[in-house]
């Protein structure tokens, strides 16, 4: 548990970036003490536009947990560590060309679409696999509901519009 004087870092903000993620860590601040769970990490990241792997997360956590609070991330560690990632431009999420490349080569039969059980195979098997929730949430947008297919194309862009 953190005492009063550790609780108290001061932790200037010099820029807009920086205002930034200062406004979404302190979302996830809870308690208003500039601390957050380390599992909410991910999600912080994620929210600044940052697309890390699991295990690129491991290396941010392992980079701004505080060793005196394990489980803890205090904003003094967690800023200039993200915005040096953001600044440097780390964990990009991929371009719309890059999306559609990769559904392309899924799509051996050229057809423009890949079937629901064919995608949810790919994501929850292949690489670094989805949790049920989150392939729950990715098909609730792209799947076509009356075909129960991806049209990738039509996905990609209501990707590019949210």
């Amino acid at each position: 548990m953190l005492d009063e004087e550790e609780e108290e870092i001061p932790v200037p903000i010099n820029n807009d970036l920086e205002r930034r993620i200062a406004d979404t860590f302190e979302v996830f601040d809870h308690a208003g003490n500039k601390t957050v769970d380390s599992r909410e990490i991910a999600t912080i990241v994620r929210a600044l536009g940052c697309c890390p792997t699991e295990a690129e997360v491991q290396e941010i956590l392992m980079a701004v947990e505080m060793p005196e609070a394990p489980g803890s991330v205090h904003l003094s560690n967690f800023l200039p560590h993200i915005c040096e990632i953001i600044t440097e431009h780390k964990y990009q999420p991929a371009s719309p060309a890059q999306l559609l490349e990769a559904f392309q080569i899924l799509d051996s039969d050229g057809r423009g679409y890949l079937t629901k059980e064919h995608i949810s195979t790919l994501m929850t098997q292949d690489g670094e696999p989805f949790t049920q929730d989150e392939l729950d949430e990715m098909l609730e947008i792209a799947i076509d509901p009356h075909t129960q297919t991806v049209p990738y194309e039509y996905y990609i862009n209501q990707l590019m519009l949210d």
